[in-house]
């Protein structure tokens, strides 16, 4: 990627990829990526996936007051991801709820996949961290997004 360029996201239906250059500081003494930066990377991707359908995370929680939090995540890692590889992370909504998301994330380098997880995020008042419904407008472009993969 050239110097001061923005990485692109993929979009294919519901699923949404977002690239992911792996630095040194992502990788373990052993030489691979840290288990847990996967979760940083799938965070950035679930970021990059509501802002490309125009939602800004900050906005969310100054204009509607809510914020989408991880309940709950299970992460499974198949194969080693290395200093400098080039990385795709996917982000497709499986189930909405009321107050809840359901996304199954993916981390591949070319045709192999790296490692993947499920994630159900909770929409929350952004002062009290209670459950919420989320905000119609976001509901809609989600339900879409399911609407996509059947």
């Amino acid at each position: 990627m050239p110097m001061g360029s923005v990485p692109v996201a993929v979009s294919r239906g519901g699923e949404f990829a977002w690239p992911v250059r792996v630095y040194f500081e992502d990788t373990d003494a052993g030489g691979v990526v840290y288990y847990a930066n996967y979760l940083k990377f799938m965070e950035r991707a679930r970021t990059e996936w509501l802002r490309e359908r125009g939602f800004e995370q900050d906005r969310l929680r100054a204009e509607a007051g809510v914020l989408f939090v991880v309940r709950s995540v299970s992460l499974d890692l198949r194969r080693p991801a290395r200093f400098n590889d080039t990385l795709a992370v996917s982000c497709r909504p499986t189930a909405v709820g009321r107050a809840r998301l359901d996304v199954v994330q993916a981390v591949s380098r070319d045709a192999a996949e790296l490692a993947t997880a499920q994630v159900r995020l909770a929409c929350v008042d952004a002062e009290r961290f209670v459950p919420v419904a989320i905000p119609a407008p976001v509901r809609a472009v989600i339900e879409s997004d399911l609407g996509d993969e059947q």
